[in-house]
């Protein structure tokens, strides 16, 4: 007798978008008692493990570094509509929100989701290579995505504290728009090899370990995707009362709340990183980790500036010393790793301590 298959609308992948949907009508808007803070933060978790299999889904079908860009892409949709539906209601208080979060990203992303693919992979293989041509030109355009959008406002004279004048922010928004722009053409369509997993002797590689997803299961995904960070993003924001008051609870300082967000929509990319890594197809973990911190400048900074037109109060973008001491060696230690093409546990390790670092201090400033 055969044996018998699960059709692939009767997973938990499938019902868990639709009762995150549920959830979020029944508590939108509502006060929520500790038990149902608890479930709704549950329904959550299963909703961003959802939209990663369904991200990668659809990744795999369009094959990479497209796939890569799709689950960046919309791992930032929900950064993006969090943080701006955040500030459309928290008022002045959350005038620094975007920077936190913004800058909280870029160091999970080149420091955690790097480190810790990096370690997983030569934990497993011993000396592990990636694709330094490319990986080099993601590094240096997330490194001037950053300095030209959370470095230079410090500096800047036209607006009092580290902000942007109305005009900088709109250069800023462009800059960063066109920035962004070309990099997908570039990893996408003119040099997409600098962008494939390549072997120890350094010759490309293709995914080749199961066959891709047929058209319909692809749509599918697709829709089940778009469903599940419509879900998250709504819960996200039932939630965030209960971890705003979790971090002054924890006597935190507010800015931490930017971490803890960050660390919520960046779960999808480490998940798809490190299982990446498990397969040595490290270039794929980069791809995704850089393509994470880029398009999380690159997206958001537009996005604010268009928000702001209608948010009250400041809008706080320049980093403080310690963030651009952290932010400068990060940079240094990435171009460091990324040269040479490979990698061992130690890269990764030194990449965990810098993320330890910064997490430490987000709660000790």
């Amino acid at each position: 007798m055969a044996a018998r298959t699960t059709s692939p609308l009767l997973t938990w992948t499938s019902f868990a978008p639709a009762l995150a949907v549920i959830a979020l009508v029944l508590t939108w808007g509502r006060d929520l008692g500790t038990v149902v803070v608890i479930i709704v933060a549950a329904v959550l978790a299963g909703a961003v493990l959802a939209a990663v299999h369904h991200a990668e889904v659809v990744a795999h079908r369009v094959g990479e570094p497209f796939g890569s860009l799709v689950l960046a892409v919309a791992v930032t949709i929900i950064e993006v509509a969090l943080i701006v539906t955040l500030m459309v209601s928290g008022g002045k208080d959350t005038a620094s929100l975007a920077r936190d979060t913004v800058f909280a990203a870029v160091m999970i992303t080149c420091n955690g989701i790097v480190g810790l693919s990096l370690f997983v992979g030569a934990q497993r293989y011993g000396l592990i290579s990636f694709n330094a041509e490319g990986t080099g030109a993601a590094l240096a355009t997330v490194t001037t995505l950053a300095a030209l959008t959370m470095v230079v406002p410090t500096f800047t004279t036209s607006a009092p504290g580290p902000e942007f004048s109305s005009s900088q922010l709109a250069f800023a928004a462009v800059a960063s728009l066109a920035l962004y722009g070309m990099f997908v053409s570039t990893q996408t369509f003119r040099h997409r090899d600098f962008f494939l997993p390549v072997s120890d002797e350094g010759q490309l590689l293709e995914d080749t370990h199961a066959d891709p997803p047929t058209t319909r299961a692809t749509l599918v995904s697709l829709g089940l995707l778009l469903l599940s960070l419509v879900a998250v993003v709504g819960l996200a924001k039932v939630e965030s009362p209960a971890i705003e008051a979790a971090v002054a609870a924890a006597g935190f300082p507010p800015s931490f709340v930017g971490v803890v967000i960050a660390l919520l929509v960046l779960l999808p990319e480490t998940l798809a990183a490190v299982r990446a890594a498990r397969r040595k197809r490290i270039q794929i973990s980069l791809n995704l980790a850089l393509g994470s911190a880029m398009a999380s400048i690159g997206l958001t900074i537009p996005a604010i500036a268009i928000a702001s037109v209608w948010l009250e109060g400041p809008l706080l973008l320049g980093l403080g010393a310690t963030q651009m001491v952290l932010l400068a060696l990060t940079v240094v230690v990435s171009v460091l790793t990324v040269v040479p093409g490979r990698a061992t546990r130690l890269q990764g390790g030194v990449h965990l301590v810098l993320l330890a670092a910064f997490v430490f201090l987000a709660i000790n400033p």
